[in-house]
């Protein structure tokens, strides 16, 4: 039987980028702070993550007078061959705060 000390470290099935991009779909006017909040990341790392998903397409950025907007692009592919063909609008859509998969 493992001890508390012994037991492997704790994993998810998101990793930081899709949790922030997820994040900023649901509410596109958000502010970095909050999604640092709610993905329990620091600010600076949700910067660089965006600027990531930026740089690759996965969204742009605008300016909304003094706050940022985002948008997801239509069509973004996931990047990984093992995901080849798929949009990562699915993933979106499946976990969007209506989603009927979700059961909090």
């Amino acid at each position: 039987m493992e001890s508390s000390s012994e037991r492997r470290p704790a994993w998810t099935f998101l990793t930081n980028h899709a949790r922030v991009l997820v994040t900023i779909s649901r509410d596109p006017g958000v502010r970095l702070r909050d999604v640092a909040a709610m993905c329990e990341l620091t600010e600076r790392t949700v910067q660089g993550i965006v600027a990531d998903l930026e740089a690759d397409g996965y969204l742009t950025r605008s300016r909304d007078g003094r706050r940022n907007r985002y948008e997801i692009a239509e069509g973004a592919m996931f990047r990984h061959p093992a995901e080849a063909g798929h949009e990562v609008a699915g993933l979106l859509a499946l976990l969007a705060e209506d989603s009927p998969w979700l059961r909090r």
